[in-house]
């Protein structure tokens, strides 16, 4: 167990980090009204992002890759208030807190679902991301953080692949990125990643300042001088 990554929200009974909104009060009104029904509310953008920092870091730090990813990915969501919004079955609500889900190869050689709860503290992400991952794999037990509007991801890190498309249960309206090897140039190394979100929760205006935002985060972040 592992009560020092407990949310303050898990510690607070009284404090409240999600609510239903009405949707007609919000931005997301013209969008609510066109797409909550959609048979496939779901679009796919792609991009190809430099990760050359990425990489530099993860080996001069000992830091994981992917690690890095959910990082930067969480702190762009940050910037984009539309992340803070999702349509959950035939409701809008509305989120305090963002957390990073990554899938986790169990010792049962399955899979399970692992949400991480962001902060810009980039030590202190990764310290979580470790002590949960390791406690999931060992445990098999998926690590869910309800409260919080949560972006997946998955990395298929020894594949050679460009994204994915489709990825609609019905169920799940989260946003999610996927990507797996990337690729080394002359001068850059590069991952291409495919990123699916409900049109109900954002415009394609939106999404691309968020995957812009990705990209300037990678390029931005800061462990020590390289």
């Amino acid at each position: 167990m592992l009560p020092l990554l407990l949310l303050p929200n898990s510690l607070n009974e009284n404090s409240i980090s999600m609510k239903e909104v009405n949707p007609k009060e919000t931005s997301r009104a013209y969008a609510f009204e066109m797409w909550m029904n959609a048979p496939m509310p779901m679009v796919t953008f792609f991009k190809t992002l430099n990760v050359s920092r990425l990489v530099r870091i993860s080996r001069k730090e000992k830091m994981k890759f992917n690690m890095l990813m959910c990082y930067c990915i969480g702190k762009a969501a940050t910037g984009v208030k539309e992340f803070y919004m999702l349509p959950v079955d035939d409701k809008l609500m509305q989120y305090d807190s963002i957390a990073v889900n990554t899938i986790v190869a169990n010792k049962e050689g399955k899979v399970s679902s692992c949400d991480i709860p962001f902060t810009d503290d980039l030590d202190l992400f990764n310290k979580h991301y470790l002590q949960l991952t390791k406690q999931v794999a060992g445990s098999c037990t998926n690590h869910d953080l309800m409260e919080s509007m949560v972006i997946g991801t998955s990395a298929l890190a020894q594949y050679e692949i460009d994204g994915a498309v489709g990825m609609y249960s019905g169920i799940f309206n989260n946003p999610f990125l996927i990507w797996g090897k990337y690729k080394r140039h002359l001068l850059k190394t590069t991952l291409t990643v495919s990123f699916q979100f409900h049109h109900t929760q954002m415009d394609g205006a939106h999404a691309s300042r968020f995957l812009d935002r990705v990209q300037k985060e990678i390029d931005n972040l800061k462990k020590h001088p390289l």
